[in-house]
């Protein structure tokens, strides 16, 4: 364990070290190329500012108009039937949505059952198994200014389809 420690402690320094020492070996301008990626990375993070505002926005109006609980009561008994439990619906509901949201919910899920409990398992696997979809292709796509995201959009709520259900096919063999 203490080995592991070390290593995680003095990755990043001895890896941004071989990077400076490999260019200037190859007699690139380290400096002035931090600081002008630098420069490019304040230029996206304010040209993004609008559309994270709108994501924002748009995941408020979802949760504070009750569309969130009326779409976890239509899939709920379907769901429960299988074997589901009901407390995952909202957090596989919201994650492509919101990770910050989804993070808190798992956070709330571990605190009421439990880290080692089914639910708060459940809940931490689903969390690495899925992604922010819809924050992705909204500050990536804006970013770069694509307008058509209707591919990329069916692809990613199918991949954290999948990555919900083996989620819970992992967890259900691993620990029910």
């Amino acid at each position: 364990m203490q080995i592991v420690s070390l290593i995680s402690l003095w990755f990043i320094p001895v890896l941004i070290g071989i990077i400076l020492i490999y260019g200037t070996i190859k007699k690139v301008p380290t400096y002035e190329s931090f600081t002008e990626g630098g420069k490019e990375g304040i230029k996206i993070a304010v040209s993004i500012i609008p559309f994270l505002v709108g994501m924002l926005v748009a995941i408020s109006v979802f949760r504070a108009s009750g569309a969130l609980e009326y779409v976890m009561g239509f899939i709920k008994p379907a769901l429960e039937a299988v074997g589901i439990p009901a407390e995952i619906v909202p957090l596989a509901i919201i994650r492509p949505i919101s990770g910050t949201a989804a993070l808190g919910m798992t956070s709330d899920l571990i605190a009421s059952y439990g880290p080692d409990s089914f639910i708060g398992r459940l809940a931490s696997v689903l969390q690495g198994s899925t992604d922010t979809t819809f924050y992705v292709l909204t500050v990536y796509f804006g970013a770069v200014g694509i307008k058509k995201m209707g591919d990329a959009l069916k692809v990613g709520l199918l991949a954290d389809l999948v990555g919900i259900g083996a989620a819970i096919i992992v967890v259900t063999l691993l620990f029910a």
